[in-house]
Formats: C-alpha cells, sequence, structure tokens
C-alpha cells in the first residue's frame, strides 16, 4: 500500500518537518511522490516518479519550507502501473462548474465495474485515476441534473453514498481536495491517523511524531473544513479485510496502483 498525508488548516501551517518525516518513509515506497499545496490562492501539484529520497527537487523544496492551508502528499508503492508521471498522486480534475478537485489513493479497487470505462480515456494506468473520473462523472451529472453546483451538503451526500458503494470488497483509503472542503476516508483498519492542532488537521497514514494522534472514523465520511470536522456521515459498515484470494486481481490491469 502506498502512503498519505494530508493537512487542513484555517491559516497558513508549517508541515515542513512532517512532510521530511512522512517522506522518509519512501525506503517502503519507493515508486513516485507527489504534493499538492496552495500557493497564493492557486492549486500547486508537484511529483515525480521516483523515490522521495532520490530526488534532488524535493529535497531543495523542503530546505525553503512548505506552508499552506492544504496540503496533500503521497509517496507510492505500486503493484501493478509502472514508475511515470501520469501514474503519481496526486491527481486532478475540473468538474463542469469549474471546482478543482484534487486525490490521492492508497488502496486497491479490486473490482468495481463503475471504473473500467476509464481506462480507455484516463491519462494513466492507475485504479486511483479512474476513482477520481468517476467521481467528476457522478458530480457533474448530479449537477447537470439540477442545473446548478452542489452546495456543501449535497456533495458531502453523494461522495458519502459512492464510497460506502464502492467500499464493499475494496480498499478505499483516501483524501480528496475540492478547493474548500478535505473528505477523508478509511474502510482499512489502522490505516488513516488523525492529530488535531490548534488551527489545522493533519492525517497520515502512519502517526508522523510523538503527539495524540487518534484513528479517522472507521467507514464513514468525514468533511474539514479548515481543521474542524463540518460533516461525518453514517458508517457504512464495509469494512476492507486482507483476502489471499483478492491478491489475484492484482495481476489484472484493473487492480493496478
Amino acid at each position: 500500500m502506498c502512503e498519505l498525508m494530508g493537512v487542513s488548516a484555517s491559516v497558513e501551517f508549517d508541515a515542513t518537518d512532517l512532510l521530511r518525516e512522512f517522506y522518509s518513509h519512501s525506503t517502503d515506497h519507493p515508486n513516485g511522490w507527489g504534493m499538492a499545496t496552495l500557493q497564493n490562492g492557486q492549486l500547486n501539484i508537484e511529483k515525480e516518479p521516483i523515490r522521495a529520497l532520490d530526488s534532488f527537487y524535493l529535497r531543495q523544496r523542503l530546505e525553503g519550507g512548505v506552508r499552506s492551508r492544504m496540503i496533500l502528499a503521497h509517496i507510492r508503492y505500486a503493484t501493478m502501473g509502472g514508475e511515470a508521471y501520469l501514474n503519481s498522486h496526486p491527481f486532478s480534475v475540473r468538474d463542469n462548474y469549474g471546482r478543482i478537485w484534487t486525490l490521492i489513493h492508497n488502496g486497491t479497487i479490486f473490482d468495481y465495474p463503475n471504473l473500467r470505462p476509464f481506462q480507455y480515456t484516463q491519462a494513466g494506468r492507475t485504479d486511483s485515476e479512474r476513482i477520481l473520473l468517476y467521481l467528476i462523472q457522478r458530480l457533474n451529472a448530479r449537477q447537470s441534473a439540477l442545473g446548478k453546483p452542489l452546495d456543501e451538503t449535497a456533495r458531502a451526500e453523494l461522495l458519502q453514498e459512492i464510497f460506502g458503494d464502492m467500499s464493499r470488497g475494496n480498499k478505499l483509503n483516501l483524501i480528496l481536495y475540492d478547493g474548500d472542503l478535505m473528505y477523508v476516508h478509511t474502510n482499512y483498519a489502522n490505516s488513516l491517523y488523525v492529530w488535531h492542532s490548534p488551527r489545522a488537521a493533519v492525517f497520515a497514514t502512519v502517526p508522523l511524531t510523538e503527539d495524540s494522534w487518534e484513528p479517522v472514523p472507521f467507514t464513514a465520511l468525514c468533511v474539514y473544513r479548515n481543521e474542524r470536522c463540518c460533516f461525518q456521515g453514517r458508517p457504512h459498515g464495509q469494512e476492507y479485510i486482507d483476502r489471499p484470494e483478492d491478491t489475484k486481481y492484482l495481476h489484472t490491469e484493473f487492480a493496478a496502483l
């Protein structure tokens, strides 16, 4: 599995030391690194299909410090889908009302037929990119039917519905950002934690400090505005538990990470 890190804050948050610790884990996750931040209010994505510890660019970037109200960071362990820029997280897509959605994913979609059509239109070869393309398709369809963009509650409710369905038999840990809100979901035990500082919520696959980290609410979509959870869905109960028979799907393109 890959590793995720996210920051949702009400002020610019200095995440440099947290990111250094996070990217040090790339010894075991060598197939790419990425980071999304807000720079002067604009989304900025930086990524390379190499091990984070081998990246001169990332080393220089961290030496300059990373401060942002929103951060998504990812280190990739690829089981399928080669080392390529287009396979590196984060992924970003604009919906039909101009909202930019950015996703990092940790897990495997072993079987979910709704994602299959995107194998022929996606830029890379990962199931993670297909997840985002499918989410945008569903959001666009709902917005087109209404003739207007979805409000915060409608966005959260639709995503809660989708994640509950997609979690059946699949490992679905992800963090998603829509330009205003951060959406966090896990259905794999002990694989996503949150640390609350006074002005930020920080998420990570593995706790990054000796502070008090808590498990993210399980099988329930949590939505954050700045450092506060503003929406928590009802748990859907679709926990993923490792099953040896699922590994057969890793030999198909559909299970690419």
